[in-house]
């Protein structure tokens, strides 16, 4: 059981496009504030009981962080429960600030 990858651009596509998907942003709410694509909900990784029975298994769920490992820590998790169409952001919000929105900044 793995889970798939999603890139910037793919990402960027599917919010222009209009696409229903889950976007969840797993970082703290400082760097949340610092950086963030608007359409992302913030549930902190560290907060994760609070939050994870509200999820969805049959909704698309991509997941981004800062560079992508806290994120892809929840990406297996959610696989290994049943989750199938899971995604985790390529590189995170760092890479969506170089490669999509250069307004957002980077730390």
């Amino acid at each position: 059981m793995f889970y798939d990858t999603i890139t910037p651009r793919q990402l960027a596509d599917k919010l222009k496009g209009g696409e229903k998907i889950n976007l969840i942003d797993v970082r703290e709410p400082f760097e949340y504030e610092i950086a963030r694509i608007e359409a992302a909900q913030l549930m902190p990784l560290n907060r994760f009981g609070d939050w994870i029975d509200g999820l969805n298994a049959e909704e698309e769920t991509i997941v981004m962080c800062h560079h992508g490992v806290r994120s892809a820590q929840l990406c297996a998790f959610l696989v290994r429960n049943g989750f199938e169409k899971v995604f985790n952001l390529e590189g995170g919000i760092d890479a969506w600030s170089a490669e999509i929105d250069a307004d957002v900044p980077r730390y």
